[in-house]
């Protein structure tokens, strides 16, 4: 359902944004919990959303770090 993908993507950037400003990179989990209570297809389209948004952090500054590396030779 394209609603659902759009809302927990929506709600994936503000809890990923909330996270950072709070220093608690396990905050997600305390979120996907209150959605599986309510809408388990909620939660799995969010924790999808997390898991994206992370890895492609992880896959940036993989290649930030390596492409710096690279240019100071």
């Amino acid at each position: 359902m394209a609603v659902v993908d759009e809302l927990a993507d929506d709600l994936a950037k503000d809890v990923l944004a909330a996270q950072d400003e709070m220093g608690n990179d396990r905050f997600y989990l305390e979120v996907a919990k209150v959605l599986s209570t309510l809408s388990p297809s909620m939660e799995e389209g969010f924790l999808t959303a997390i898991r994206v948004r992370l890895a492609e952090r992880r896959g940036r500054d993989f290649l930030d770090k390596r492409l710096a590396a690279h240019r100071q030779g």
